[in-house]
């Protein structure tokens, strides 16, 4: 972060905390992008709460240990973490049995960024806001390659189920299946979709619907207390499903296989993510098991699915057909580009022509939001930091989290983070772990 000349001290450092989580903010290069980078932190923090956020822990904290961080009493700092809570820069999650608040800096993604437009009207500048954060994110490739530029990523594709073969399902997993993450979670909320809502105050909406970013479990929970969305029921969650699979969405969830926090329907025009790999040609979102496939004695040549594919992922080639003075067209589907949501499949309707198969070497899904934030954080070169900073406030049951994390990756991931961290501790615990390969 090398051009803080015109930011004042209080956002300078809450830039610098920010770039501690694995997934930061970092001051891009273009002009535009910087100008909207400044804006959002005026938009969003007071510089009082700029001061505050500078000095809140990156995981979840009591608010006794809060307190110590910030410097203040835990009477005097309550209603100002409230305040933030309400605004979505800062995230209080409350246990369910015990009722204890722990406090903690709302990252960017999936965080501030995405609360400050998932509600149609508050105090946060919705047009103001919507402008900053596209010239931020899309001004150059900074922020792009910050989210997108390391193996795990934020959001996975989960396939249309109704795009699978009969005899398919019987092999698909329940964390695969977004009608089984339904089923499954605690806690149910609805929410305005962040990126069509931007795009409504930029004046490029699409017409596919607003209301359909579920949150799920703990992200549900805090969605619904805050008032960025409204909880419901399991039926009108399955209902949301099945409205965006009818218009033709991609469906993208957390990329963790147990208690995932939100499942999206998401367009190639507005979704950040899905814009990320039209824009910038990066690996955005993580794959699903499956990818498209089309059966030459089926096809018609209508191009429906090269054209419903969200990031022009499938081409038509030329199809020489004999005695015909004119070509044919084919299908033909990058495979390495393929996101494997089903919409071409979809698309195609009652030819079925197109179909979905498994992937021959299936994604890497992290198992829970513990082995996503390591390699997240080992990726991009911000495991010292969530190490040293967060083992400091949290004790041993951050600690053997953590380790655990650790120990979930391959040898070549261990020594990459033993690299980073060079920590007697740390390479005692790897040490432990037996080499599976081996």
């Amino acid at each position: 972060m090398g051009h803080h000349g015109h930011l004042k001290a209080e956002y300078a450092a809450l830039g610098a905390r920010l770039d501690q989580n694995p997934i930061g903010m970092p001051e891009p290069e273009d002009e535009r992008a910087r100008a909207g980078w400044r804006e959002i932190f005026e938009i969003l923090y007071t510089p009082e709460e700029a001061a505050i956020a500078a000095r809140l822990p990156l995981m979840p904290a009591r608010l006794e240990v809060v307190a110590r961080r910030v410097g203040m009493t835990e009477e005097e700092l309550r209603p100002k973490l409230d305040a933030m809570a309400d605004k979505g820069i800062v995230m209080d999650i409350v246990h369910p049995r015990t009722g204890e608040v722990r406090y903690l800096l709302s990252p960017p993604v999936v965080g501030f960024f995405e609360f400050s437009l998932m509600r149609a009207s508050d105090m946060i500048p919705k047009q103001r806001m919507a402008k900053a954060l596209d010239a931020y994110t899309h001004g150059d490739a900074t922020f792009a390659r910050e989210v997108f530029g390391g193996d795990t990523v934020l959001g996975r594709t989960v396939v249309h189920e109704s795009t699978l073969a009969a005899e398919a399902l019987p092999d698909v997993l329940e964390w695969e299946r977004a009608t089984a993450l339904v089923e499954d979670a605690k806690h149910l909320a609805v929410s305005y979709c962040y990126c069509r809502h931007k795009a409504e105050h930029l004046g490029e909406r699409c017409d596919a619907p607003m209301d359909t970013c579920l949150s799920l479990n703990a992200g549900a929970e805090f969605v619904t207390r805050r008032n960025f969305g409204r909880a419901i029921e399991r039926s009108e969650a399955l209902e949301l499903l099945a409205k965006a699979r009818e218009n033709k969405l991609v469906q993208i969830a957390d990329n963790v296989q147990e208690r995932p926090t939100y499942i999206c329907s998401c367009c190639g025009c507005c979704c950040g993510q899905l814009r990320a790999i039209n824009d910038f040609d990066l690996p955005a979102v993580n794959p699903s098991g499956f990818w498209a496939k089309s059966d030459p004695e089926k096809c018609k040549g209508c191009s429906r699915c090269a054209r419903a594919c969200p990031i022009g992922a499938i081409g038509m080639k030329p199809l020489r057909v004999k005695a015909e003075r004119k070509n044919d067209l084919e299908p033909v589907v990058n495979t390495d580009r393929c996101i494997g949501c089903g919409v071409c499949v979809l698309a195609c309707g009652k030819n079925a022509a197109m179909h979905m198969e498994r992937r021959p070497v299936a994604p890497h899904v992290p198992v829970n939001v513990i082995e996503k934030t390591v390699r997240t954080a080992l990726e991009r070169g911000k495991l010292p930091d969530l190490l040293f900073d967060e083992g400091a406030s949290r004790g041993s049951r951050f600690m053997n989290h953590l380790v655990r994390g650790l120990c979930a990756l391959s040898p070549v991931d261990r020594a990459l983070a033993n690299e980073q961290l060079r920590s007697r501790f740390v390479r005692f615990a790897l040490g432990t772990v037996p080499d599976p390969t081996g």
